[in-house]
């Protein structure tokens, strides 16, 4: 009860606060010396950009114009303002802040495509329209430091790294991912300078894994957000599944692909070829090694069907039954979380997968360099995890197993944490012994690697081609397709559209406009819109310049 009146007691303030905000009765002004950290100048660049123009055209119509980071659905707030179309608002608005007409901002990309280049020139064009200067140029090298290092000091900086506005997106597995990267002191926050009404939003929406009080949490902080535009949200983009004729899903869902979900894989089926084979043809295969599923959990085809997970999740993303967990239950406080495994689980090795294996992983995955930032924060709140990350224990006392059974007990509560075990793959304990975690990547393991998931690798070309073939003791029984060909691509495969039409591609995905257009010209393609969490914006640096 404590804890409702104090949640409805900060949404009361945050609430007079933005009030006070809309009327005018708190002056806009510049933060520090960047004259980005004047409210008045962001959305003076929100009113400049003819965003549905630019859907409609450069975007043939494909996306989805944004109001906030929170893209539409159940998450949504009402009544946001849009910041449609208006030159002579950003006009006054830039008036009002005494914007200098020659200073020249400096955006970032980090997309090599052609369509980016369109589409940062049509945003260079609308801001000189209004009296903005800008440049923009593509980043090469190491890209999180070029982007992502946030400053010593997280308030007043200075800034830490050499850019005005990027042009980017963040493709999220929980609503929270959107905001976290906005907190005080966060170490991927190099653009906001802390603001304790802001941080306190970004908890609010953590406090509970209730969805209605995280949704009322995310209303309040979505109306911050669009009065203060932190960052600036464009469009948020479609992901499109595309699919050979050849290939029947029975019953399979469509979901946001770059994550896993109930999508019946083992039921799929394909058209024999003439040897009377079923071969599914896709992309996403390995160049120079297999990518970790602990950061980038769905994005390779390898990902999702060699590995495994204890839960999983609907094609909306909500966890919704066990699957290496034969049964599992969370206490009503969120704080105990209980999974029993089932029999007689086997890697690909035929060994056996033990209650061992997922403790060892999740401890294990504290230490390597890149982890998801969901997989993080669950397991940073569980009891004992912070005395393990330090070196000072040896063990995370908050996990324990007996038998099958694991038990996960947190020292605070984490909203997403079901929805980490349907994301989260265990790997086999022996295989890295001997392996320094910040090694892990390079690990011989990543050549060949191991799974428990219903498709087991049989052999691996780099950079040429993948053969994976059903794993006989799979314990959701074995797939129908008895081969699956991979050739090698990362997210963004430029052969999409040349081996489809040489029908050497049966199921993938992609949000290249370009290709989706080619790929619906093909009688035997189909192309299937998924809405996905995966909002483009220009994210802003409001510290000041060194």
């Amino acid at each position: 009860m404590k804890k409702t009146k104090l949640f409805v007691c900060v949404c009361l303030v945050q609430l007079m606060v933005i009030s006070l905000l809309a009327t005018g009765a708190l002056a806009a002004g510049p933060m520090n010396s960047n004259p980005l950290s004047d409210v008045r100048v962001r959305q003076a660049i929100a009113y400049a950009i003819d965003m549905d123009t630019i859907v409609e055209t450069l975007l043939e119509g494909k996306a989805l114009v944004a109001d906030s980071q929170t893209p539409n659905g159940a998450w949504k707030t009402e009544g946001l303002n849009p910041y449609a179309y208006n030159p002579e608002k950003a006009k006054e608005l830039l008036a009002a802040a005494n914007w200098d007409p020659n200073y020249t901002l400096d955006a970032v990309v980090y997309y090599g495509d052609q369509l980016t280049v369109d589409f940062m020139t049509a945003i260079q064009a609308y801001l000189d329209a209004v009296g903005i200067k800008m440049n923009f140029r593509k980043l090469e090298g190491d890209l999180a430091t070029q982007l992502w290092t946030a400053p010593a000091d997280p308030i007043n900086g200075p800034s830490a790294v050499d850019w005005d506005i990027c042009y980017g997106a963040v493709a999220a597995m929980a609503m929270q991912e959107f905001y976290q990267r906005y907190r005080t002191g966060e170490k991927s926050n190099s653009h906001t300078p802390g603001d304790p009404e802001l941080d306190a939003l970004i908890d609010a929406i953590n406090a509970s894994a209730d969805p209605t009080v995280q949704k009322a949490a995310f209303a309040e902080l979505q109306k911050y957000e669009n009065e203060n535009l932190f960052a600036i949200p464009l469009y948020y983009q479609q992901m499109f599944i595309y699919e050979s004729d050849r290939l029947n899903l029975n019953g399979g869902k469509y979901g946001n692909p770059q994550y896993n979900y109930d999508w019946n894989i083992v039921n799929w089926t394909v058209t024999p070829d003439k040897d009377g084979k079923q071969v599914l043809y896709t992309n996403t295969a390995p160049v120079e090694f297999f990518e970790t599923p602990w950061f980038n959990p769905g994005i390779y085809m390898a990902s999702k069907v060699v590995f495994d997970r204890l839960l999983l999740a609907d094609e909306t993303m909500t966890p919704s039954k066990g699957n290496l967990a034969s049964e599992y239950s969370l206490s009503e406080d969120g704080l105990t979380l209980i999974f029993t495994l089932k029999d007689g689980l086997k890697w690909h090795d035929g060994s056996d997968l033990t209650a061992e294996d997922i403790k060892w992983s999740i401890e294990y995955a504290l230490k390597v360099p890149v982890l998801h930032p969901v997989f993080a924060k669950t397991f940073k709140s569980l009891e004992g995890a912070q005395a393990f990350a330090d070196g000072t224990a040896a063990a995370i006392t908050g996990i324990m197993i007996d038998g099958n059974k694991i038990t996960l007990k947190f020292a605070q509560l984490d909203p997403n944490v079901l929805l980490t075990f349907s994301q989260f793959a265990p790997l086999p304990k022996k295989y890295f012994t001997d392996i320094d975690p910040l090694q892990f990547q390079q690990a011989p393991f990543w050549q060949k690697p191991i799974g428990s998931g219903p498709f087991k690798i049989k052999e691996v070309q780099m950079n040429d081609y993948t053969v994976m073939v059903p794993f006989e003791n799979y314990h959701g029984g074995v797939a129908k397709i008895e081969e699956m060909i991979l050739y090698p691509s990362g997210e963004n495969d430029a052969n999409v559209v040349k081996n489809a039409a040489a029908g050497k591609l049966d199921y993938g995905y992609t949000k290249n406009v370009g290709d989706v257009m080619a790929l619906e010209e093909m009688d035997h393609m189909r192309v299937i819109a998924v809405d996905i969490p995966y909002t483009r914006s220009l994210f802003i640096n409001k510290f000041p310049k060194k």
